[in-house]
């Protein structure tokens, strides 16, 4: 039923590029709360090369993936056909958190779409490429992207950004670090 890919091929790359949702899976290193994301908007996400993908990470309520990445790397994400043939697509692997300050921020920012309210680029080296069956995974119908998020982020000064990266966004539910001060500060930056 399922299988392991030595790298992204091309079937898996378009396989990705159809899909309007995705989900990101991360752990702190002991204990605490386990953290799944679904992540919208297609194009924030990228394949960077047959074994490395990106994706950007907008303004939010947590801090989770940003914290648990940078205490232990560990992430997974995942695709699921809700059309078409049933599968599912696991990429496990390393993650790194890259921040406007980075000198590779600029460069990964031009392979997304127009969002305001980037705080980072996820980037993540695939250790294990594997499918599965997604036989028991719903037929759903995609009607459109929601815009709340770009909406929310549209209407907020840089002040209140400020403000709300430093209420929120500062450390994950489990107390471990996630935006520094001198990051939760919403520069200039809109992909």
């Amino acid at each position: 039923m399922g299988k392991v890919y030595e790298r992204l091929d091309d079937r898996l790359r378009a396989f990705i590029s159809t899909q309007p949702v995705f989900f990101v899976a991360t752990a702190p290193e002991r204990g605490g709360h386990v953290n799944v994301s679904p992540k919208g908007y297609a194009d924030t996400f990228a394949v960077l090369d047959d074994m490395t993908v990106a994706y950007l990470d907008l303004d939010g309520s947590g801090v989770e993936t940003i914290a648990h990445l940078r205490e232990n790397g560990r992430i997974t994400i995942m695709f699921a056909a809700f059309s078409g043939p049933p599968k599912i697509l696991r990429l496990y692997g390393r993650g790194r958190v890259v921040v406007p300050a980075d000198e590779e921020f600029g460069r990964l920012l031009e392979r997304f779409g127009p969002h305001p309210g980037v705080r980072c680029v996820i980037v993540v080296d695939c250790d294990r490429i594997a499918d599965s069956c997604g036989y028991a995974v719903p037929f759903m119908k995609y009607e459109d992207d929601r815009s709340l998020l770009d909406d929310w982020a549209q209407r907020k000064d840089v002040q209140q950004r400020r403000n709300y990266r430093a209420r929120n966004n500062r450390e994950s539910v489990d107390g471990i670090p996630g935006l520094r001060p001198e990051e939760t500060d919403p520069v200039a930056h809109h992909s």
